[in-house]
């Protein structure tokens, strides 16, 4: 039943309280949803869905008249104090990018003021997905001025201010508040890895429907787009409101085709990631035709989203692999990469790349990710370690810095077991954790250190490569995903970085790039490739997208 509950400044926010039972209840219903649709047929599904859908919209339609209400109230204040300034950014000029069109040649106007709602249940965290998403509703603000942005999350701890104020401390993001809303949902933990500990990816995937449930019951958008990787979510939605166009920005594959060969030890892939060579065996037998039948199960969920995005040429490649023979069925477009944004241009002005700054360089690597187990912090320390016990003059006042924010006890449980490692590998002295760094701290770490780190396998895309790359850092990543297909490339026929795969690999990166007799000519071409990731150029690629979700709306609306 709907309730409201008290954010941390007394002020009330919208809620969707479940009772035991009925969550029972309602997750059986999701679980089996996929069996249902085949067993009663899609029309009977949509149906049943399109009533569900009807008996929301009448049931929230209260709060969307206070919520607008509220939108308009905040505006007339901003107004009075003269604190719109939406327009202040350089490339504030969007006009030029709304070339996306309908199939009878109708344009997004500039006008529409219809509800966008965000499905980012983390939108707190900090990381590069949360960059995504508030560099998309500042260009969706931008785009149109009138529209209303939502974000269903379930920050619970945090409120409006709270959460604006830290987009502008960690992204130097600023966001025209009285257009932006947040809902706040309750059933989060449906979503979480720990809650499913057994068949992980079907538990988060029935996990996520739950709590886009959760969202419908609060407020059903206009147009609803997911920037995590809810794919189930956004078939739901359709089944509920088939007149609401989805959208999708992927920064992973819930599942891909490495994992799944992962799992064969003889594979190429199976030494790498978190399930690496456990095919064997009937337990393995097993679990192989489960992620088979799941893989299945989620190409016929991305098949009813109307627009996707990816964030890296690594990632369109597995969703239109997975994805694209089921959507040229049903006449969708194949996904496109949309290259996340990075404050280029903020590092180009406050990081100096010159002969001066060369001699205030430091032998410092920096590691720049969250504290999560696919990081493979354990992978860098260790071979930060190999690297240490040479001696060669590289490593002379050699430091490893690790930089990343911690969003849990899990997360800082792993730096306590890093921090551990780092004792026992005989480094402790010479590694530094920087944990929440404000964006002043990260720019003073870019200042000083010379080498950028990442050591995730087939890392989607990788924004802290690019800021290493705009800083005039030399890069070592690992040689997968997108920091080797997209990011650490060549300019002109000459390298910007290395690439790297075991720990002793990596050790011989670190060699070389802190022993490169002209570090500054790779440093000035890093920054030349990170020209193509800039936050302009994710705006124009996201505004080409947004506007064929609003012309959809606009042809679907009576």
């Amino acid at each position: 039943m709907a309730e409201t509950c008290k954010t941390p400044d007394g002020s009330d926010v919208w809620t969707f309280g479940l009772t035991q039972n009925m969550t029972i209840v309602l997750v059986s219903i999701l679980g089996f949803l996929p069996i249902t649709i085949i067993l009663l047929g899609p029309k009977l599904v949509f149906y049943i869905g399109g009533t569900l859908g009807y008996y929301l919209r009448k049931k929230t339609a209260g709060r969307k008249a206070q919520i607008l209400e509220l939108v308009e109230t905040e505006e007339k204040a901003y107004a009075a104090a003269g604190e719109n300034k939406r327009d202040s950014d350089d490339w504030e000029n969007v006009e030029a990018y709304a070339t996306g069109t309908a199939n009878n040649g109708e344009t997004a106007d500039r006008e529409w003021a219809g509800i966008v709602g965000f499905f980012h249940p983390f939108c707190n965290a900090g990381g590069g997905g949360e960059r995504v998403l508030w560099a998309a509703i500042r260009a969706t603000q931008k785009r149109w001025p009138n529209a209303k942005c939502v974000v269903y999350t379930g920050d619970h701890d945090v409120d409006k201010a709270a959460i604006l104020a830290r987009v502008k401390k960690t992204f130097n993001i600023h966001l025209h508040a009285p257009t932006v809303t947040f809902l706040y949902l309750t059933t989060r933990s449906w979503v979480l890895a720990s809650s499913w500990p057994h068949f992980t990816l079907l538990g988060q995937s029935i996990g996520s429907l739950v709590l886009a449930w959760d969202a419908f019951s609060l407020l059903p958008p206009d147009i609803f787009v997911d920037t995590v990787g809810y794919a189930f979510a956004l078939a739901f939605s359709k089944i509920l409101f088939r007149d609401v166009p989805t959208g999708a920005y992927v920064h992973y594959p819930t599942i891909s085709t490495d994992m799944l060969k992962s799992l064969d030890a003889n594979s190429a892939t199976g030494s790498q990631g978190v399930n690496a060579g456990k095919g064997g065996g009937a337990g393995g037998a097993a679990k192989k035709i489960y992620w088979q039948l799941f893989a299945k199960l989620y190409s016929a969920v991305g098949a009813s989203i109307d627009v996707v995005m990816t964030n890296s040429t690594w990632t369109q490649e597995h969703i239109n692999a997975l994805w694209g023979e089921w959507r040229l069925e049903l006449k969708k477009p194949a996904a496109t990469a949309v290259f996340p944004p990075v404050a280029v241009e903020e590092l180009e002005k406050e990081v100096e790349v010159s002969e001066a700054s060369e001699m205030k360089r430091e032998n410092v690597l920096l590691y720049i990710a969250q504290f999560r187990p696919e990081k493979n912090h354990k992978l860098i320390l260790s071979a930060f370690a190999e690297f240490m016990a040479t001696k060669t003059p590289a490593t002379k006042g050699a430091k490893l810095v690790l930089v990343g924010s911690v969003r849990d006890d899990g997360d800082s449980k792993r730096v306590y077991e890093l921090r551990l490692l780092a004792n026992e590998l005989q480094v402790k002295e010479s590694v530094e954790f920087k944990l929440d760094a404000s964006w002043p701290e990260i720019l003073d770490e870019l200042r000083r250190a010379s080498v950028g780190v990442n050591g995730m396998w087939n890392e989607h895309f990788g924004i802290g490569v690019v800021e290493y790359q705009a800083a005039g850092l030399i890069s070592v990543v690992h040689n997968s995903g997108g920091p080797k297909r997209d990011i650490v490339t060549t300019i002109d026929g000459e390298p910007t970085g290395f690439h790297a795969t075991t720990s002793t690999e990596f050790a011989e990166g670190f060699e070389q790039a802190l022993s490169l007799p002209n570090k500054l000519a790779m440093r000035l071409r890093a920054r030349r490739s990170a020209k193509r990731f800039t936050e302009e150029e994710f705006a124009r690629g996201w505004i080409v997208q947004m506007e064929k979700l609003v012309v959809l709306k606009r042809l679907r609306d009576p």
